[in-house]
C-alpha cells in the first residue's frame, strides 16, 4: 500500500510538474498557444506556477502574420515563459526576393556622371532588351552605403545613357550630401549594376516583441527556434537611399550655411527610420533569445529596440541574412533628426549582452548594413562573437556623431573574432565606434585582414576605426587573427577625444 502510494504522489508530481506545458504539433497554431498561455496568465490559473513551457514540435511553420508577444505575456522571475523549438522546429514567411541582375551580367560598372540639380545618373549604355524592362533598379555603391533607386525613365546618348528615378528616393538620393555616388574619387568613381527584381512584396516579420517601458513584456525567452524567409518590401515600394548601417532615409538635405550650435561644420541634415526586422523586441525586460537560428532573412534579423533592461543574445547562429544579424539601440530614428547630440536615449537600451554568437553572411542584400550594429546603448556587453564575411563594417557601436557626453557608458567590445569584412565598401572597420562612450573597453578581440573591395572609393579601411568624435574607450591586447599585435597603423582616427587609452 505504501509502495502504491509513493508510486501515485510521483505520478502526481510529475504531472504537476508539467502543467505549464503547452505543445505545439505542425499544423497547429503558434498563435493558438500563446493565446493559451496569456489567458493562464490573466486568470492566474495554477498552471502558471513553476512557469509555463511552450514546446513546439519539429516542422515548418508559415506565419501569414508575425507572432505579437505582447506585456499580457509576461512570466516573472520565479515563473518564466518558454517558448522552445527542437531540432528542425522551422518559423518561416515567404523566401526572400529572387533577383536578375540585367547589367552588367557580371560584377559591376562604374557610374559616368551624377548631377544633383538634374537629379540624373549617367551610365554606360545597357543593351536596348535591358532598358525595356519594366521593373529596372540601379543599385549604387556610395562609400559607406548602398542606394537601390527605380528607374522611372532613360534617355540614350550614343554610348552613354540618363536615367531619371522614381520618387520618393529621387528626391532623397540626389538632395542629402553623404554619402553620395562619387565620380572623380580616390580609387575610382562609384560603381552600379542594374537589376530586376522578380518576386514581388511577402511576409517581412515573424515575432513581434511590443511592451513599453512603463508595461515592458518581462521574463519570456525564445530558444532553439530557427527563423528563415522574410521578405524586404521596402525597396519595392520606396527605393532605398540609406544614411548609414542600413538605416534608410525618409528626409534629408543640406544647409544652406554650414553649422549648428553642437556642431560648428555639420551641414547633412537627415531623418531616418529604423529597418525592418523578422524578429524584433521592445520595451523588454529580462527578454532572451538563445540557441536559434536565423537564416535567409531579407532585412534585419534580430533586433532590439528601445525600452530594453538586462536581456541576453546568446548561442545563436545567423546566416545569409540581407541586412544586420543583431541590431540594437535606438538611432534616433524619425521623428528626430539623427545628428543631434540626445541624452536620454541610451539609458533606453541598458544591460544588453551579446555573447557567444556566430554570424557569417550578414548584408548580402543591403551592403551597408553590419553584424552587430548598436546605437545609443549603455552597458552593452559584446563579448565571444564570432563574425566573418560581411560588406562592410563587423561590430559597430555609437551614434550621433558627437563629443558630448549623451549617457552612452560602460560599452564593452571584448574577446570577439572578426574576419572577412568590409568585402565591398570601406571607410569600414572590423569594429568601429561612434561618438563619446565613457568607460568603454574595446580588449583581446581577434581581426582578419580586410578584404580588398574591388568597387571602393577610399581607402579608409581598419581593423579598429575609431570613427567621428569616438572617445572614452580603453584598447588593449587586440590581436591579427595570426596572433600579431595589432599597430597604430591599422586603427584609424577621425577626429578622436582625449580620452582615449592605449593599452595599460
Amino acid at each position: 500500500m505504501r509502495k502504491a502510494l509513493t508510486t501515485l504522489a510521483v505520478l502526481v508530481l510529475s504531472v504537476i510538474s508539467r502543467a505549464g506545458d503547452i505543445t505545439v504539433l505542425p499544423g497547429q497554431s503558434i498563435h493558438h498557444a500563446l493565446r493559451q498561455a496569456r489567458e493562464w496568465r490573466r486568470t492566474h490559473d495554477p498552471r502558471c506556477d513553476g512557469g509555463i513551457h511552450i514546446h513546439i514540435k519539429a516542422g515548418r511553420y508559415h506565419m501569414e502574420e508575425p507572432l505579437l508577444i505582447r506585456p499580457e505575456d509576461s512570466g516573472t522571475a520565479s515563473s518564466p515563459t518558454l517558448i522552445s523549438g527542437e531540432t528542425g522546429t522551422i518559423i518561416c514567411g515567404d523566401e526572400p526576393q529572387r533577383h536578375t541582375q540585367l547589367f552588367p551580367q557580371e560584377g559591376m560598372e562604374r557610374i559616368i556622371g551624377f548631377d544633383a540639380d538634374a537629379r540624373t545618373i549617367t551610365i554606360p549604355t545597357p543593351p536596348r532588351r535591358v532598358l525595356r524592362h519594366p521593373h529596372l533598379e540601379l543599385l549604387v555603391a556610395q562609400r559607406w552605403a548602398t542606394a537601390i533607386l527605380r528607374v522611372k525613365d532613360y534617355k540614350v546618348n550614343g554610348s552613354h545613357t540618363i536615367l531619371t528615378f522614381r520618387e520618393p528616393e529621387s528626391r532623397i538620393e540626389f538632395e542629402h550630401p553623404w554619402p553620395q555616388p562619387v565620380v572623380g574619387g580616390e580609387r575610382g568613381n562609384s560603381a552600379f549594376l542594374l537589376r530586376t527584381t522578380e518576386q514581388r512584396e511577402g511576409i517581412e516579420r515573424l515575432v513581434v516583441v511590443s511592451g513599453t517601458e512603463e508595461y515592458p513584456v518581462a521574463h519570456v525567452t525564445l530558444q532553439g527556434l530557427t527563423f528563415e524567409h522574410t521578405c524586404w518590401n521596402r525597396p519595392l515600394r520606396h527605393g532605398h537611399v540609406t544614411l548609414q548601417g542600413g538605416f534608410p532615409l525618409i528626409d534629408a538635405y543640406k544647409l544652406q550655411q554650414e553649422g549648428l550650435p553642437w556642431a560648428s561644420t555639420l551641414e547633412n541634415q537627415a531623418w531616418v527610420e529604423r529597418p525592418v526586422a523578422a524578429v524584433s523586441i521592445s520595451g523588454a525586460e529580462h527578454v532572451d533569445v538563445k540557441d536559434c537560428t536565423f537564416s535567409h532573412l531579407a532585412s534585419t534579423a534580430l533586433d532590439y529596440g528601445t525600452g530594453i533592461r538586462h536581456c541576453t543574445i546568446s548561442g545563436n547562429t545567423f546566416t545569409h541574412i540581407g541586412g544586420t544579424a543583431i541590431l540594437a539601440g535606438s538611432f534616433a530614428e524619425w521623428p528626430r533628426e539623427v545628428h543631434h547630440p540626445y541624452d536620454d536615449l541610451a539609458p533606453q537600451c541598458y544591460g544588453l549582452t551579446i555573447v557567444g554568437n556566430k554570424i557569417t553572411h550578414c548584408a548580402t542584400e543591403d551592403w551597408g548594413a553590419v553584424a552587430i550594429g548598436c546605437g545609443y546603448v549603455s552597458h552593452t556587453t559584446i563579448e565571444g562573437n564570432s563574425v566573418s564575411g560581411t560588406n562592410y563594417s563587423g561590430i559597430c557601436v555609437g551614434w550621433g556623431w558627437t563629443p558630448l557626453p549623451t549617457r552612452m557608458t560602460h560599452n564593452r567590445i571584448e574577446r570577439n573574432t572578426v574576419t572577412d569584412y568590409a568585402r565591398q565598401l570601406y571607410d569600414a572597420g572590423a569594429i568601429y565606434t561612434l561618438s563619446r562612450q565613457d568607460a568603454s573597453t574595446i580588449i583581446g578581440n581577434k581581426i582578419g585582414r580586410h578584404q580588398e573591395a574591388p568597387y571602393a572609393t577610399n581607402e579608409r579601411c581598419f581593423a579598429i576605426y575609431l570613427d567621428a568624435e569616438t572617445d572614452g574607450f580603453h584598447i588593449e591586447g587586440n590581436t591579427w587573427d595570426d596572433g600579431e599585435a595589432i599597430g597604430q597603423d591599422a586603427i584609424g582616427l577621425n577626429h578622436p577625444g582625449k580620452h582615449i587609452i592605449f593599452g595599460h
